[in-house]
């Protein structure tokens, strides 16, 4: 005990210390976003304000198309999110369940897909979508980010369906379950925690998305997402980086929502479920 104690005080203590840099600029923004004009612009930053104003948020919200932007932003995401949780969950039971030819090289495609770049994609997609006359449609951010969801969410996913016991799959069809009701009732209950884990890293890439959106969205800015609501405060003459660190802030809250609904979820253990 006496030999442990000072290391798990030092283990704790840096655990501390990378949270608290992790952690330092999101209370910069939201800090920033409080600030009224004169601290923010001033020469000598200082880490607090004795004088915290709510005219930054005034001015996010007082935008003609924020409400718009918001509800493309959910509609985006949210659609990412349940397409590729669905399809990420049956072809990763596909892949580890059945034996087929090219399944191999399938998977190493899914690999190699989450190696390239997305700037380099992001022209020849451009003309992609021109082709497909899907420019200035939500449809132009939905898609790529899917296929660029689905390589991580299937190779993911496949480690919670292998971590499946094949003796659970063969008690449930001597019981008489059909192969769907194997899949649902049972398979989908235990790989859930794994698509929670799948649909965090989905959001958040669609949420934050910024390349997409100014890509794609080229004139009709009606379709456009939340992150195009930051260019409304970078002027010619001066930034208006209340303004910027106040929609910041914004479109961080629905992400520590939806982290916060499903960490329960995120933390639960596979193996606590199949000995059930």
């Amino acid at each position: 005990m006496r030999i442990q104690r000072p290391w798990r005080l030092a283990a704790e203590a840096s655990a501390l210390l990378i949270a608290l840099v992790v952690a330092f600029p999101l209370y910069w923004m939201v800090l920033s976003a409080l600030k009224p004009a004169g601290e923010i612009e001033s020469t000598e930053p200082r880490p607090w304000t004795l004088d915290p104003s709510l005219d930054s948020f005034r001015r996010v919200f007082q935008q003609e198309e924020f409400g718009r932007y918001f509800v493309n932003s959910l509609i985006v995401a949210g659609t990412v999110v349940v397409i590729s949780a669905l399809v990420a969950f049956l072809a990763a039971t596909a892949v580890t369940r059945f034996r087929f030819r090219f399944r191999t090289t399938l998977l190493i495609m899914f690999l190699v897909a989450q190696m390239v770049p997305v700037e380099a994609l992001t022209i020849p997609l451009f003309f992609l979508m021109r082709d497909f006359g899907q420019l200035n449609t939500l449809g132009s951010l939905i898609l790529p980010h899917l296929a660029f969801s689905l390589p991580f969410a299937i190779w993911m996913l496949r480690g919670f369906v292998k971590a499946v016991p094949e003796a659970l799959e063969e008690a449930a069809y001597l019981d008489g379950a059909s192969r769907s009701r194997f899949l649902w009732q049972i398979l989908f209950p235990l790989v859930f925690p794994g698509l929670v884990a799948t649909s965090v890293f989905s959001f958040i890439s669609t949420w934050n998305d910024f390349l997409f959106a100014k890509s794609f969205i080229i004139s009709d800015t009606s379709q456009s997402t939340l992150p195009m609501a930051l260019l409304v405060f970078f002027k010619p003459d001066e930034n208006d980086w209340g303004g910027i660190m106040a929609a910041s802030t914004v479109m961080t809250i629905p992400v520590l929502v939806f982290f916060v609904l499903v960490q329960r979820r995120l933390v639960s253990g596979l193996g606590g479920a199949v000995k059930d």
